[in-house]
């Protein structure tokens, strides 16, 4: 009898956590629709990649939108020939559809060439890079779960000068990345 209230009783605790969690997170949801203009960001930041590129990002719907289960920004690409390092999120699946421009990915060992119209899905745990190959670009870019890519996007943009290798490394583990190998070359 008293393994069975014992068992019960911690059924009940991790129903009720649950319940708890799910209804905290509905809270952090938006209760509204909302639009977000061409040009404009969510909150009226633009974050400037400097160091490890020079594209802006403008939010377009935030973590908080979301109860953290999604981001999405408009990457505007102004640096040819460049890109990120090729890294990893292992709790996140990313989305890419490219509006203007060309662009070469690297997703696991495959290599992609992708164009506008094109759209390219990286899983969680898949290490994947890319570079820009025009001369400007421009995607969508989604997380999910949202992670901490806002705040990631916010410390890149407060850099006054070039990063290290060592610094991008750690502020991509600061927010739930591994850095796994250099950015994609063009060959």
């Amino acid at each position: 009898m008293k393994r069975r209230i014992f068992l019960l009783s911690g059924f009940a605790t991790v129903f009720l956590t649950a319940c708890s969690n799910l209804k905290k997170r509905l809270q952090e949801r938006a209760s509204t629709g909302f639009k977000v203009d061409a040009g404009a960001t969510r909150f009226g930041k633009h974050y400037s990649m400097k160091g490890v590129t020079l594209n802006i990002l403008d939010l377009k719907i935030s973590a908080s939108d979301t109860g953290g289960d999604l981001a999405v920004f408009e990457q505007t690409g102004l640096t040819p020939k460049g890109g990120p390092p090729l890294h990893i999120h292992p709790n996140q699946d990313e989305w890419f559809y490219v509006v203007d421009g060309d662009y070469l990915f690297q997703v696991g060992n495959d290599r992609y060439t992708l164009k506008a119209g094109d759209t390219i899905f990286l899983p969680r745990n898949v290490q994947h890079a890319f570079v820009q190959l025009s001369e400007k670009g421009k995607m969508i870019v989604s997380y999910q779960p949202a992670g901490k890519m806002e705040h990631f996007f916010s410390v890149t943009d407060s850099w006054t000068t070039p990063p290290s290798k060592a610094e991008i490394a750690e502020t991509f583990a600061n927010h739930d990345m591994k850095v796994v190998g250099p950015p994609l070359a063009i060959n």
